[in-house]
């Protein structure tokens, strides 16, 4: 094999490297068109571009009827095409770059062309039923959601809905046993209770129907009705408190824990699997790239040279720094022989997701304009004293000293002239800093309190008054400085903004699942429940525009805002019930049909139950790794080699991950056997050492 490889290989190989950075696991055409259809395909502006039309798309619900904003018709129809056209070309452009028998046995293309098809016909059948005054739904705006979870940027979505999946058998058995306790206590509340003419504070007859206790019961289970449910049976005998206090012990304490013990044990297991083969992938994505660079010299395994290396990374990550590029070298080539084997290669995707922060050591301005002034023994011990841990320290102090006056009576003169010497002590201390320490440095992007503080200095100046106000309340959070300088809480800060990535996977799953429900919500219910300004003089006020509303609790609460009159609304208002807190005066009382109240209590049940467990699953798991696992062995390595070269830098490394992936494979490391990554259909069978190899952890350095 020669020595350079062809610009093509260097493409492909480039090409396997960013796909398993990214853990994109998408079977491409290896031809240099295809090759340069699939880069322009993974182009973040492209992929902006789609996230872009996706939310258009998913907003025009704020226009369409019911609307926050009203629009014709034609108008948000136009908008919904182009979007439509733009997901056609993004799926036409995806059809270019794989194979076309992998592209329609793909669930993800055939899922986005039938939403796409299935939104076009609701459109013509929504258009010619309004042109002709009849009365239309827009059934399809159901499916705008789904594009989040089917685009190939998604796969995070996808995961979460494949866990929920892979966890429903396991909670199905535990809800049935569930709801067999909640049917019991149910018939058993009807006999202590139906006959003994008690009424509810609304003068209702108190558990007469067996479908409203049951209804009652299962809102029990949420706290939210107690202990109003409770206080008649307790008012006419204190011996009634004891069935609500087993009912309350068994179904909310014990089966709900139950619950979180079933998905928090099933989704580990699945997630683990799905780790496992998101590995797999990625270390076969290295080895074709591998494949494509190697070289081999004399009888002895193939290697990549240095120089093919080099130019790989360069195409990889082209913004990466020559010394950030020497450091990822040296740890792979652990023994300086100017080559690497497979082993080593195939950690390059790992290594490129280290994120590491290159630091310039440069003197100080003072010290190259003005050096006797700046090396002056006045100057030296100014810089050593800002320099110390007391300094800190004492800022530490006026900040908590500062909390309290903020939290005093501004009215007061005093205290309000304190508040401009606190501001002067801020300045004094920026501008200390800015002496002793390079400028660079003082406002880099890493240094976000000395960032925070020099937006104290900026606002200072304007004249406005509101504008201090709101520089008066940022100040508050410096509080956080004080915190974080404190070892422990730093550990659980750095944890949870580990973790924030995938939270925000979580959030999207959280819209989805509103967004669905929201559409059906607005279709059964809008104009059901009207709200009316303060001022407003009608007499359908008192009851929020719906007679059975008349004397309810929701009315006499003033709920009348929570409805699903429009998107918004129903998103606060789904918002609320997953808080569960009233739940059941916002919504229960409203409607007196039982099949209404089906909706509610599935939303519970998807929402609360199911998702909101698996996030605090998830939660869980990695607060466990991030708060007790020590730094992994290739970002030890990088460390050590840090101190071993002298590159002129200093690196640190943030608390985070480039991927949600890299946070997920961090989490199960321990159980990634070799064993995992063997068999591969898509590899040469022939070649088995292409196959099997051991994980590799670079002890040696």
């Amino acid at each position: 094999i020669a020595d350079v490889s062809p610009i093509g290989d260097f493409d492909l190989a480039a090409v396997y490297v960013s796909d398993a950075q990214y853990n994109r696991n998408i079977f491409f055409d290896t031809t240099p068109q295809a090759i340069r259809l699939y880069l322009l395909y993974n182009h973040w502006g492209l992929q902006i571009l789609v996230y872009a039309f996706i939310l258009v798309d998913l907003a025009l619900a704020i226009f369409e009827d019911p609307a926050v904003v009203p629009l014709p018709i034609w108008v948000t129809s136009v908008i919904e095409l182009v979007c439509l056209a733009a997901f056609t070309a993004r799926l036409v452009h995806y059809a270019k770059v794989i194979p076309r028998e992998r592209f329609w046995k793909d669930p993800k293309n055939i899922c986005i062309f039938a939403i796409i098809l299935l939104s076009l016909v609701d459109m013509i059948i929504y258009g010619a039923l309004k042109a002709s005054g009849f009365y239309a739904v827009r059934w399809s705006r159901v499916l705008r959601p789904l594009l989040l979870v089917n685009i190939t940027e998604g796969r995070q979505l996808r995961r979460a809905f494949r866990s929920i999946r892979n966890a429903l058998p396991q909670i199905l058995y535990v809800f049935l046993l569930f709801m067999f306790s909640v049917l019991m206590f149910s018939l058993m509340a009807l006999k202590l209770f139906g006959k003994r003419g008690l009424k509810t504070i609304e003068g209702r007859p108190y558990f007469t129907n067996y479908l409203e206790i049951v209804f009652d019961l299962y809102v029990l289970v949420t706290t939210a009705n107690s202990p109003d449910i409770m206080m008649p049976a307790y008012n006419f005998s204190v011996y009634f408190a004891v069935f609500f206090i087993t009912y309350i012990l068994i179904n909310t304490y014990i089966f709900m824990s139950v619950f979180l013990a079933v998905v928090y044990n099933n989704y580990k297991k699945y997630l683990k699997e799905e780790v496992r083969k998101l590995v797999r992938a990625k270390r076969h994505k290295m080895v074709r790239a591998f494949g494509v660079l190697q070289e081999r010299k004399g009888e002895g395994e193939p290697v990549v040279s240095q120089a093919c290396w080099n130019q790989l990374v360069r195409l990889v990550q082209p913004d990466i720094s020559n010394a950030h590029r020497e450091l990822l070298w040296s740890v792979s080539d652990d023994n300086n022989k100017g080559c690497i084997g497979k082993v080593a290669f195939v950690q390059l995707a790992d290594l490129l997701n280290i994120q590491v922060i290159m630091m310039k050591s440069r003197p100080h301005p003072l010290k190259t304009w003005l050096p006797s002034l700046y090396l002056s023994s006045p100057s030296r011990l100014v810089c050593r004293m800002v320099q110390h841990k007391a300094f800190m320290y004492t800022y530490d102090l006026i900040i908590l000293v500062n909390a309290v006056f903020i939290g005093l009576d501004e009215e007061d003169p005093l205290i309000a002239n304190v508040e401009w010497a606190f501001l002067v002590l801020y300045l004094l201390e920026i501008l200390l800093k800015l002496y002793s320490f390079e400028p660079r440095a003082f406002f880099s992007r890493h240094q976000f309190w000395n960032c925070d503080l020099s937006k104290y200095n900026i606002q200072l100046n304007c004249p406005f008054l509101s504008i201090l106000d709101i520089v008066f309340i940022l100040r508050i959070l410096r509080l956080i400085r004080v915190v974080d300088n404190i070892k422990r809480f730093r550990a659980i800060i750095n944890t949870l903004i580990k973790i924030g990535p995938t939270i925000l996977t979580f959030g999207q799953l959280i819209v989805v699942v509103y967004y669905i429900f929201a559409m059906v919500g607005m279709e059964l219910f809008k104009g059901k429940i009207r709200f009316f300004e303060a001022n407003s003089t009608d007499p359908d006020k008192a009851f929020c525009g719906n007679p059975l509303l008349k004397n309810s609790v929701f009315a006499k609460h003033n709920y009348c805002k929570n409805n699903f009159n429009n998107v918004v609304s129903s998103f606060i208002l789904l918002l609320e019930l997953t808080v569960v807190n009233q739940w059941h005066d916002i919504l229960f009382k409203a409607w007196e049909n039982t099949d209404i109240k089906m909706f509610f209590v599935l939303f519970h049940i998807v929402v609360v139950i199911i998702i909101i467990n698996i996030f605090i699953a998830f939660v869980l798991e990695a607060f466990f790794v991030e708060y007790t696992v020590d730094q992994s062995n290739l970002q030890s390595s990088l460390e050590k080699k840090i101190e071993e070269l002298e590159l002129g830098l200093s690196a640190c490394f943030l608390p985070g991950y480039k991927t949600v992936d890299g946070l997920l494979q961090r989490m199960f490391e321990a159980d990634l056997d070799p064993e995992d990554f063997a068999d591969d259909e898509d590899f040469d069978p022939n070649n088995p050492s292409n196959l099997n190899f051991p994980n590799p952890n670079f002890d040696s350095v």
